[in-house]
């Protein structure tokens, strides 16, 4: 902190380490860091909305909550295009087929968020009729799940940000999966 052209004594130290390279140049990062960063900034979200969800997922990408300003900028329609499928909505027998063939033509790494009680465990349709799946986890593997009827797009702004986070701390798929850190 400078006051009048003076440094003061409660400077904040770096937190990490300088390398003085043989070109003069310093590295301040390893590279499976750097790559974690970009990463986890270029999310590309592939829609996938049946039901009423999904016009949650269209309001966070609206003005209000402007979910561009985390590294979502670019929704895709196509899974070869996309790192990230966000199921909004019920998922019925017919769909399922498509949901995986979308999951698998997406390039690794690939990650999916669950969204809302219909996607995570059939909601409320799933007791009164047998087309229901009983949740996206039993199609394809869940990283993160979004509680909530519909839930709102804070939520799923936290959950995307939450996803972020683990991939830049460079933990993997099925550390992302299980919740564990080691």
């Amino acid at each position: 902190m400078e006051l009048s052209g003076q440094v003061t004594t409660e400077q904040a130290s770096f937190p990490g380490e300088i390398h003085q390279t043989p070109g003069g140049g310093i590295v301040i990062s390893s590279f499976d860091g750097l790559i974690n960063w970009a990463r986890s900034n270029s999310l590309w979200p592939l829609t996938f909305a049946t039901s009423c969800c999904g016009i949650e997922m269209m309001s966070t990408a609206s003005a209000k909550y402007d979910f561009s300003r985390f590294g979502f900028e670019v929704a895709r329609a196509t899974p070869r295009q996309a790192d990230v499928i966000i199921i909004a909505g019920t998922i019925v027998n017919k769909m399922a087929p498509v949901l995986k063939r979308l999951y698998d033509q997406m390039a690794d790494p690939k990650y999916v968020i669950a969204m809302g009680a219909c996607a995570i465990s059939g909601g409320p349709f799933f007791y009164n009729t047998y087309s229901v799946v009983k949740g996206a986890d039993h199609v394809i593997p869940v990283d993160v799940y979004i509680p909530g009827c519909p839930p709102r797009p804070e939520a799923l702004l936290h959950a995307l940000i939450s996803l972020q986070e683990k991939i830049k701390n460079g933990l993997t798929r099925e550390q992302i999966r299980t919740g564990s850190n080691v």
